[in-house]
């Protein structure tokens, strides 16, 4: 049986590549081709001149046997780069738009997103960073822990906001230049109560003339208990008496209102404040000047600094209703201090932000329970006065004694009640 293709026999003779028996060299075989599968068309190409081997070989050279028959592919490379024309490879026109150079393209989605989280962990961080800054700057003195026999609570928030005489850190050119004078200790120059509540803030000035009586109470230093005798006095009296718990025990007592914060700042901290916003813009409706406080004013708008700022809540002798004008222009002037403080370009810009808190925190004295997010709504709610939705006014006038402002008191209860079930408030003041 023939096992061998081509009608080859099974004699070793016979066999290619194995010599043969005669003594004449064996000639030239011709090896046995396979046609190949037709290649897919492509673009015409001219070929090269020269194809090396190929050529060579497709010539027919002697010792290659016969020539290759036409569509004949020989499967060697003739120069091209495999991919490159039409089809294209790495570096052809059309190549994949996923690779350039052998490089995979940028993944702008992934780079957006992880330079988004690292701007959300740098402001955590710097926000984190800036509360313990500002947290830790704040001076809790005040202990309203000491305050006796106080009145319920109400709805809402309410802060006594004071502004002492106090010239504490100021210099002597300071004290020369601010006309503060150099009197020992410190006294409220002016109060406030500011309710902040669902209906709106209400700020309140309590004149500084206003007659009061001095409750019993218990020394904020020395822990003994003084009874109450009936004596009257200006309100501003009971903070020279006994400092700041005796100032909340004689509000809280004249009013039955519950005092939940309480602020001070003196002399020096409120100019630096306005120095350090650059200046707060005023519209000053009537020309006045003091020669006691500085005040040197012409109608119209104007921006204050810190020293003519201090002049212009300061001045009362200029004024025709004396202390009642004062606080009127107390709440003007702080009301536009925060509007003007609580913006972008204030908060949102460090050189401003942090001379700014640093100032105020510095010189700002609170009670010991106070944190940075309820002086922060104060803040805020002082700014809402002069939105729209606030409302200003002083304490409810009945008249005078002896120089002596005596409050309305069917209208101080009014006034109160509305503030303590946080309702819109229709009492008027003076």
């Amino acid at each position: 049986m023939n096992d061998w293709p081509d009608r080859r026999t099974g004699d070793r003779s016979e066999r290619y590549g194995q010599g043969s028996a005669s003594p004449q060299p064996e000639s030239a075989r011709a090896m046995p081709h396979i046609r190949r599968r037709p290649a897919p068309p492509q673009r015409p190409q001219v070929p090269p001149q020269s194809q090396g081997y190929d050529d060579r070989y497709q010539g027919g050279s002697p010792g290659y046997g016969n020539s290759p028959e036409p569509g004949y592919d020989s499967g060697y490379n003739t120069g091209q780069v495999y991919g490159g024309g039409a089809g294209g490879g790495h570096g052809g026109g059309g190549g994949d738009a996923g690779y350039v150079q052998g490089r995979p393209a940028p993944d702008w989605r992934r780079r957006i997103k992880l330079g988004a989280l690292t701007l959300v962990v740098v402001l955590l961080v710097v926000s984190v960073s800036t509360y313990f800054w500002a947290d830790g700057k704040l001076k809790r003195e005040v202990d309203l822990a000491k305050v006796i026999e106080r009145p319920e609570a109400g709805d809402g928030t309410n802060y006594l906001i004071v502004g002492s005489d106090s010239r504490e850190g100021m210099s002597a050119e300071d004290k020369k230049r601010l006309r503060t004078g150099s009197a020992e200790g410190k006294r409220t120059d002016s109060m406030m109560i500011l309710h902040d509540g669902s209906n709106g803030p209400t700020l309140v000035s309590l004149p500084r003339d206003s007659q009061v009586e001095i409750p019993s109470f218990k020394g904020s230093e020395s822990g003994k208990m003084f009874q109450g005798t009936g004596r009257q006095v200006k309100l501003n009296a009971a903070y020279a008496e006994d400092g700041p718990e005796l100032l909340v025990r004689t509000v809280e007592f004249n009013t039955g209102l519950r005092i939940d914060h309480y602020v001070e700042i003196g002399f020096g901290g409120f100019a630096q404040i306005v120095d350090a916003i650059g200046g707060v813009e005023l519209d000053i409706p009537k020309a006045f000047k003091d020669k006691k406080s500085g005040a040197d004013f012409q109608a119209g708008k104007q921006t204050l600094n810190g020293e003519q700022s201090l002049a212009f809540v300061r001045t009362r002798y200029a004024l025709p209703g004396s202390d009642l004008d004062r606080t009127k222009n107390q709440q003007k002037f702080l009301a536009a201090l925060a509007s003007q403080t609580a913006t972008p370009s204030t908060i949102l810009n460090p050189f401003k932000l942090y001379p700014t808190m640093g100032a105020g925190l510095d010189t700002l004295i609170v009670d010991k329970d106070m944190s940075l997010w309820a002086l922060g709504n104060m803040f805020f709610a002082m700014k809402g006065v002069t939105g729209g939705d606030g409302t200003s006014m002083n304490m409810p006038i009945s008249g005078s004694n002896g120089g002596n402002l005596v409050w309305d008191k069917a209208k101080v209860k009014q006034l109160v009640e509305q503030l303590k079930n946080d309702e819109k408030v229709t009492v008027k003041g003076n």
